[in-house]
C-alpha cells in the first residue's frame, strides 16, 4: 500500500515549506505541495498538519551487540533494542565493537545487524575493534570490507587511551590502506573510525600517518571529540581538514568533563569548522567509564542510550539557536555522504522512505522506516522480536 503524507514542514535538511509526500515499496515517490489521490485508490493517509518533518535520522557508532566490561564480567552492556532506537528516532544504525575484542566477536555485531534489518531498520557496521591486530572475519579489514555487504570500516580503533594497544604508526597506516582499497573494491566509505582518549596531543596519530603515506585526513572519522576541554580545542582546528564525531550520551554523566554536544555545534562553527564535517553519534550501549587519574582504577561506569541524539539536536535548536535545517544535517546528510549511504539522509524522490516527525515541542510523533511506519501519533507499532516476552517497554 501506498502512504501518503500531507502538510508536514519539511527540512530535507533543507528548508522546503509545508509539502505532501507520497511514498511505497520504501522509497519517496513524490514531494510536491498538495498530492491528490483519485478516490478509487487504496491508500493510508496521514494528516501532519503542524508536524516538522526530518530525515530519519543515522547513528553511526552504536555497539548495537553490547560492549562495555571494563568492571569486570557483569558490567557487559546489554545488546540494543529495536524501540530504543524507534523512540530516538533513529532509522539507520551503523555497530561496532568497542574495548572488548577479546571476547565479543565482529561476527556477532554481524547477526545483530541482519537482526536489526529484519526487524524494519537499516544497519551497517564497522569490522575491527580497539586492537591492533584489530579482529576481523576474514583474516583483513580490506577483504571483509570489500566482500560482506554489511561491513563498510574498520572501528572502532583506539588511540590516545591506556585501553589501546597502541598502533605503531606503520600499523595505522596498514589499517587505514586496506581499509581504503577494501573500500574501493566493495564501493563502499572504507573509512576508519577512531576512539579518541584521554592523552593530550590526541590527533598527532592521525597527522603522522597522513605525513608519512598517501592517506587523507578524511579517510577516519575521530570520535568522543568532546570528551574533555582540550580534545575538542584539537578538534576545532582537525575538524578543518578532517571529520570530527561528537559523543552525544556522555554529557549528563560526566559534565565536569564532556562539553554539552549541542553547544559543540555552535562553537565548531564559530571556529570555522564546515558543518559538512560534523558528526553526532550516541556511542548507545557503549560503556562509559570513569578512571581514578592517578590509580586508573574504575570509579563508575554508565551506558549511552540512542534518545541522546535527538535530545542534543533539540537544545542546539532551541537553546543554541541555529536553524533546524542546519543542525539535522550532523545525524543525517553529513553522516550519509561521509559514510557513502546514497539513499538515506534526506528526503528525496527516489531516496529511502526514512522520515521522522515531530511535534511543537519537537518530541518524536510518527517514524518511518523503509516507507514503513513504526511509531505513529505517539504508538510504538514495531519491537523487537523478544521484547514483549521481556517485558521492555
Amino acid at each position: 500500500m501506498m502512504k501518503l503524507i500531507k502538510g508536514a514542514e519539511i527540512f530535507a535538511p533543507q528548508y522546503l515549506g509545508k509539502k505532501d509526500i507520497l511514498f511505497g515499496a520504501g522509497k519517496i515517490l513524490a514531494i510536491a505541495d498538495s498530492i491528490d489521490i483519485p478516490k478509487n485508490w487504496n491508500i493510508d493517509i496521514l494528516d501532519a498538519t503542524g508536524l516538522k518533518l526530518i530525515p530519519g535520522l543515522i547513528d553511526a557508532h552504536v555497539h548495537i551487540a553490547g560492549a562495555g566490561g571494563e568492571g569486570g564480567p557483569h558490567t557487559r552492556t546489554p545488546e540494543i533494542y529495536l524501540s530504543q532506537l524507534i523512540h530516538g528516532g533513529v532509522t539507520t544504525v551503523i555497530g561496532c565493537l568497542g574495548t572488548d575484542g577479546m571476547t565479543r566477536s565482529v561476527e556477532s555485531i554481524l547477526m545483530k545487524v541482519k537482526s536489526l534489518r529484519a526487524e524494519g531498520i537499516s544497519a551497517w557496521m564497522y569490522t575491527g575493534a580497539y586492537q591492533v591486530p584489530t579482529p576481523t572475519i576474514t583474516g583483513d579489514v580490506g577483504r571483509d570490507i570489500a566482500l560482506i555487504e554489511e561491513i563498510i570500516g574498520v572501528g572502532e580503533i583506539a588511540i590516545s587511551d591506556h585501553r589501546s594497544s597502541v598502533p605503531t604508526l606503520n600499523e595505522l597506516i596498514r589499517i587505514t590502506e586496506h581499509a581504503r582499497v577494501g573500500g574501493m573494491i566493495g564501493g563502499k566509505a572504507g573509512i576508519v573510525n577512531i576512539h579518541m582518549g584521554d592523552a593530550q596531543n590526541p590527533f598527532k596519530p592521525l597527522y603522522d600517518a597522513v605525513a608519512n603515506s598517501e592517506l587523507k585526513l578524511k579517510q577516519f572519522i575521530p570520535t568522543h571529540c568532546n570528551r574533555n576541554d582540550y580534545i575538542f580545542e584539537d578538534a576545532k582546528e582537525y575538524g578543518k581538514k578532517g571529520y570530527i564525531d561528537i559523543t552525544t550520551s556522555s554529557y549528563p554523566y560526566y559534565p565536569e568533563y564532556e562539553i554539552k554536544p549541542a553547544k559543540t555545534l555552535k562553537l565548531l562553527m564559530d571556529a570555522g569548522v564546515p558543518i559538512e564535517h560534523i558528526t553526532f553519534t550516541s556511542d548507545a550501549c557503549g560503556s562509559l567509564p570513569d578512571f581514578d587519574p592517578v590509580t586508573g582504577e574504575l570509579i563508575r561506569l554508565e551506558m549511552g542510550l540512542p534518545a541522546a541524539n535527538l535530545r542534543e539536536l533539540v537544545d542546539a535548536v532551541t537553546v543554541e539557536n541555529l536553524p533546524l535545517e542546519i543542525a539535522v544535517k550532523v545525524l543525517t546528510s553529513n553522516v550519509a555522504d561521509i559514510l557513502k549511504l546514497k539513499n538515506k539522509g534526506r528526503i528525496e524522490v527516489e531516496k529511502d522512505a526514512d522520515m521522522v516527525l515531530l511535534n511543537k515541542d519537537y518530541q518524536v510523533c510518527n517514524v518511518v522506516a523503509n516507507g514503513e511506519f513504526l511509531k505513529r501519533d505517539g504508538k510504538l507499532l514495531k519491537k523487537g522480536t523478544y521484547e514483549e516476552a521481556l517485558g521492555i517497554c
